[in-house]
């Protein structure tokens, strides 16, 4: 793919006027002049891969060629491809940068990646992106700044099958310190290790998940292990969840 020619679309899960998507606007924006974005209103975090069906939709153009939906990334995705842009495909779709990692089990829970994800159901290459942080402290963007757009130029050459997303995580680290780059296998990480309980100002109880993740940050080959080593992973995701092996055990049960 020439990314000079190509159109580019820019979503995310952490709200439109988020540092990271902005990073990722101009790292488009570097490779192609045919860059939109199109990105949730507010902060859609965890959100999964979840189409909204039950409200309407409401577009609202921020600046040119950038707009700002109601809605999850997913919902993003598709009112770009088949309405805002549907004049013309995009050739990419990049989600991000996301503030913090997306790892293991994470991707089932994650905007960020959802985003790539109804963009390759649509037949459109994509990659997610996210940049490791300790939550709470300030964000060091340097390492997604310095070698995402190398990354996503050598892919773009690559030409991998439209229907498997890109999963790319950034360690936390600066740029010279960064690895190398490792192509990686799902790791294990669950989200919502702590359940937190308290009382509002009105008296009423709440419950609140926290962002504690139980993982195993020793499997080898994997995202997490990759990471964690101050290497950048990059995981080939796959839309079909079917498990074949048992599928093949039940139809022995069932013939």
């Amino acid at each position: 793919m020439r990314l000079e020619d190509a159109r580019i679309l820019v979503c995310n899960d952490d709200g439109v006027n988020a540092v990271g998507i902005k990073i990722l606007e101009k790292i488009a924006k570097s490779l192609s002049n045919d860059v939109w974005v199109v990105a949730p209103e507010n902060e859609q975090s965890a959100s999964g891969h979840s189409l909204t069906l039950t409200v309407p939709l409401r577009v609202r153009e921020i600046a040119y060629q950038k707009y700002a939906i109601n809605g999850t990334p997913t919902d993003s995705v598709l009112v770009a491809v088949q309405h805002i842009i549907a004049d013309r495909k995009p050739n990419l779709v990049l989600s991000g940068i996301n503030a913090g990692g997306n790892l293991g089990d994470d991707i089932t829970y994650s905007g960020t990646v959802a985003a790539a994800l109804e963009a390759a159901l649509l037949g459109i290459p994509s990659i997610a992106l996210s940049q490791l942080c300790v939550y709470g402290e300030k964000v060091c963007w340097e390492a997604s700044e310095y070698y995402a757009p190398q990354i996503i130029r050598q892919l773009a050459w690559e030409e991998w099958s439209k229907n498997v997303p890109l999963n790319i995580n950034f360690p936390n680290l600066p740029a010279a310190a960064v690895g190398r780059v490792k192509i990686t296998s799902q790791g294990k990480r669950k989200l919502g290790g702590s359940v937190k309980t308290g009382t509002d100002p009105r008296g009423h109880n709440y419950i609140w998940v926290g962002t504690d993740r139980d993982e195993d940050p020793h499997i080898q080959g994997s995202d997490l292990k990759a990471v964690n080593e101050g290497h950048i992973s990059i995981t080939p995701l796959c839309l079909d969840l079917t498990h074949y092996p048992t599928m093949s055990a039940l139809r022995n049960t069932f013939q």
